[in-house]
């Protein structure tokens, strides 16, 4: 038997026994191998739950939709307020934790509602995310939340491999974080900050971009990050000038460029305020900042 018929048997047979399996399904890749692995097993009861709130992209609960739909899930959207607590608008390093903790009580409560009082609530966590800062998987723990794809070792190769394998169509769809991850730390979320970077993500999508972020510090600055070897089509003098003034009218006041490329994760790893970026940064950043009245190069050392 091979490494990967190995995997997706384990997987399966994870679910083996369990009476109601509810799944924290956002549509990414990870928590559709988890969904469709449990609707291949024994399992009783298989339920897709999706949360909608302010820092979720609309293309991702469409998307999220539509696999659940592929799959012949059952699948209900759950709207969540994790926005209206203080302590997740502060914008600390905790923020994933809180939003997290108010997701999986939602999910805790709806299996009560649904008269499913032994459901195995489950998340899309894989082994490496183990290896990164992820404050909502302690929250998770904290709840008494399954991971599946970690506790059998499966890390993001290995997910993929079975994504392809259940022939799901998001199979090679890049890693999306919720919105309010490309909010700088100390910047407060709010609503209108969140449909701010949606939209500015929406044009650079648009643009045919895939694999990107659009990074929201203080002062109204976005940080665009794109594939490095395709920088060069934003600093194209059309492509620019409509960019700079879309996002003005979204309401950034600087746009800039990461010449760095993209790098998921890039807000837990470097120093995020504005004022630390111009003295602090690594050896060899440099940004493109744009605005109203012109463009301007700037380089730290």
């Amino acid at each position: 038997m091979t490494a990967h018929s190995r995997d997706n048997q384990a997987l399966v047979t994870w679910f083996d026994g369990c009476d109601e399996v509810v799944v924290a399904f956002s549509g990414g890749v990870d928590s559709s191998v988890v969904l469709a692995a449990a609707l291949r097993s024994s399992a009783g009861n298989v339920t897709a739950v999706t949360a909608r709130s302010p820092s979720v992209p609309a293309w991702q609960i469409e998307l999220a939709e539509t696999v659940a739909r592929q799959l012949g899930a059952d699948h209900q959207i759950m709207e969540t307020a994790e926005v209206e607590l203080p302590a997740y608008r502060v914008n600390d390093p905790s923020r994933c934790f809180h939003c997290k903790s108010t997701l999986y009580a939602s999910l805790h409560q709806l299996s009560r509602a649904a008269g499913f009082a032994t459901a195995t609530i489950v998340s899309g966590t894989n082994a490496d995310d183990l290896g990164d800062y992820r404050p909502g998987i302690n929250a998770g723990d904290d709840a008494g939340i399954r991971k599946p794809l970690a506790e059998l070792g499966l890390g993001k190769p290995a997910v993929r491999s079975l994504a392809k394998a259940f022939g799901l169509s998001n199979a090679d769809l890049p890693a999306s974080p919720c919105l309010a991850s490309r909010i700088a730390y100390g910047v407060e979320v709010t609503p209108q900050r969140l449909a701010q970077v949606e939209r500015a993500e929406n044009y650079l999508r648009a643009l045919g971009f895939a694999g990107f972020r659009v990074r929201l510090h203080d002062g109204e600055l976005a940080r665009i990050e794109v594939p490095a070897e395709r920088i060069s089509e934003l600093t194209d003098e059309a492509v620019r000038q409509k960019l700079v003034q879309h996002f003005v009218e979204l309401g950034f006041r600087y746009v800039t460029i990461d010449l760095q490329g993209f790098s998921s994760g890039s807000m837990n790893r470097q120093i995020l305020s504005i004022g630390a970026l111009a003295s602090n940064a690594p050896l060899g950043t440099a940004t493109i900042a744009a605005d109203p009245n012109g463009i301007h190069l700037g380089e730290t050392s």
